[in-house]
């Protein structure tokens, strides 16, 4: 087991690869293997750095309430930890709005930034209180029928066409990378406790990039997904609008989780855009 200590805590990674760096940052409640199909592909190439967030996983989970600058921090004493003096960072979700947040306190580290299915704020904080609540329902029956659980969550993040495809063939493996056997198996492996939910879900209550976003100018990748139920594509449309050196990606007939049902479609332009330099939208 690999650990780093970072910002006076315990962060549980896996690096793979060799090559310049990519740090992966998941999002709320999830786990550093969500990024498997993406490491697979991108560590031929470059060397790759998936984690575990405070509150996560194998990482030291401090019972207080997060914030993001502490997420920001975080990521700064991996960085630190491994010597490393520039990067790229790739986050999805709450693992977006962290690096919103890290690349704004942290510009200089920062080569080129994807973010995906993210946000920049939260207009109504009920909202965020509804997404915690349903986490921890989700926690709850996960203890006593871990398939319900799954299906449960999975409405809100796969698209209807990939949820059908995992019914119907529960053992294939995607993409050499999961199946739905294993996301079920895996959900129950050191699951977050209601407490770890609350606590990153107050960060992501106090997430507030939108007037600043503006400040950013590492040439940043946004991927949307076009049936996304937990952040629509609009918000992303909208971060766009606002960091000057970005470009926008829709994958089509996708949910949240677009990271795993697209996998393919998603590396290829993550690739592409950490190869070479793409033509930035106007």
């Amino acid at each position: 087991m690999c650990f780093a200590i970072a910002n006076g805590i315990k962060l549980f990674y896996e690096m793979k690869g060799e090559g310049f760096p990519v740090i992966f940052i998941h999002g709320f409640g999830s786990k550093k293997e969500i990024w498997k199909p993406q490491v697979l592909e991108l560590s031929k190439k470059f060397k790759t750095i998936i984690f575990d967030l405070r509150g996560a996983g194998m990482s030291d989970r401090p019972n207080f309430s997060y914030t993001m600058e502490m997420f920001a921090d975080d990521i700064k004493g991996l960085i630190d930890f491994f010597h490393i003096e520039l990067t790229h960072l790739i986050g999805r979700s709450l693992g977006g709005m962290i690096a919103q947040n890290f690349a704004l306190k942290y510009p200089n580290c920062v080569k080129k930034l994807v973010l995906i299915a993210t946000s920049s704020k939260f207009d109504q904080k009920e909202a965020i209180d509804s997404i915690i609540s349903n986490r921890i329902q989700e926690l709850e029956l996960l203890r006593t029928d871990p398939e319900k659980a799954f299906w449960n969550k999975a409405y809100f993040t796969f698209h209807q066409k990939f949820r059908s495809n995992l019914k119907s063939h529960p053992k294939k493996v995607y993409y050499n990378s999961f199946s739905l056997e294993t996301l079920i198996k895996d959900s129950q492996i050191n699951p977050p406790r209601p407490q770890d939910i609350m606590n990153q879900g107050n960060a992501m209550k106090e997430h507030d990039t939108l007037d600043k976003l503006h400040q950013i100018k590492n040439q940043t990748l946004l991927l949307a997904a076009s049936h996304d139920r937990l952040i629509p594509k609009s918000s992303m449309d909208e971060i766009h609008k606002i960091i000057p050196n970005s470009t926008l990606k829709i994958i089509k007939n996708a949910g949240h989780f677009m990271t795993l049902s697209k996998a393919p479609e998603v590396n290829n332009i993550i690739l592409e855009f950490l190869e070479n330099e793409l033509k930035v939208d106007s």
